[in-house]
């Protein structure tokens, strides 16, 4: 007996999720236009320029334009200061992305289960720290840090640590590096704290209250149910941190006078501005742009390929 095979038709929910796709893409189109139109001529500007010598004299117009072609990326690359530096700057961004994203989720989580007096002063503190400015927050931690007159030396010598008194927290290469990546956490945090608080109300209460009902305790519900659950957003989170810790400058600039006691505390930013602006190579300061935003454009790349690969992916 011969039985027919009727056609099989794509799933619902792959149908939807594709007109879902199409009509995300329309909407989006207008700012990429507006975006892609804002950005395009200044990294065309800044490889353009990576591709010359091109100093104090070019930019007067006093000398003419020397091609280079590769020769200031080869100088670049062989240069034991800036793989020294890139080390640096990823080991630094790396503490500053993960202390932001645990600070904030955890807080998050926290805001999720006070009460609402509690939440509205939590949240005040952390929008107060999110909009003080770079700078003026920068200097408010060297205060507090102050060798001689700063609170937390004061604190720490009058509870029993002695040796603290006068004790310099930007001499050393560690120390400074995790002053400012705390000041750096104390201004990022918010953003994720918002973020995420925003993904946990979403959750449907049923949910929350099937994990209580079957015996999971709030670290385990938290753990096995809310962060799953709000992991898109969690990605986005972490983007953005990637993305804000790679470029940071003010807060090192500021806090370590410029890149610490023989530039030990370089990052990345700083090191292409002391070549760009203070040794007047525009041509090399504009490589180490260049070389940023494929280093970031290559770990943005990764992690959104590794999340979106995951069986976790929601």
């Amino acid at each position: 007996m011969v039985t027919q095979q009727l056609p099989v038709s794509a799933p619902a929910p792959v149908a939807r999720r594709g007109r879902d796709g199409r009509a995300a893409l329309i909407y989006l189109l207008p700012a990429g236009f507006l975006l892609a139109a804002l950005l395009a001529y200044p990294i065309y500007q800044l490889v353009l320029i990576s591709f010359y010598d091109y100093g104090q004299p070019q930019a007067a117009g006093a000398a003419p334009l020397v091609f280079l072609g590769f020769d200031n990326y080869a100088a670049l690359l062989q240069d034991v200061q800036f793989w020294t530096v890139l080390a640096k700057t990823v080991g630094f961004a790396a503490a500053c992305v993960i202390g932001s994203l645990v600070v904030g989720t955890a807080l998050a989580v926290l805001a999720s289960r006070v009460r609402a007096v509690a939440r509205t002063l939590l949240f005040l503190a952390a929008l107060g720290a999110w909009s003080t400015p770079a700078i003026a927050g920068s200097y408010v931690w060297l205060f507090l840090f102050d060798t001689d007159f700063g609170l937390v030396n004061e604190a720490l010598s009058g509870i029993g640590f002695t040796g603290m008194a006068h004790h310099s927290w930007t001499f050393g290469t560690f120390g400074a590096f995790g002053l400012v990546a705390a000041e750096v956490i104390w201004c990022s945090f918010p953003f994720v704290l918002v973020t995420m608080y925003a993904g946990i109300k979403a959750i449907p209460e049923e949910v929350l209250e099937a994990a209580s009902l079957d015996g999971a305790s709030t670290w385990r519900s938290t753990w096995t149910v809310v962060l799953p659950m709000v992991r898109p957003l969690l990605m986005i989170a972490t983007i953005q941190s990637i993305i804000w810790d790679f470029k940071v400058f003010t807060q090192i600039y500021v806090m370590t006078n410029g890149g610490g006691v023989a530039g030990r505390n370089l990052v990345l930013n700083v090191y292409a501005y002391q070549q760009a602006f203070a040794g007047q190579e525009y041509g090399l300061g504009s490589a180490i742009g260049v070389v940023m935003t494929l280093l970031l454009l290559s770990i943005t790349g990764l992690y959104v390929r590794s999340q979106r690969r995951s069986t976790a992916w929601v």
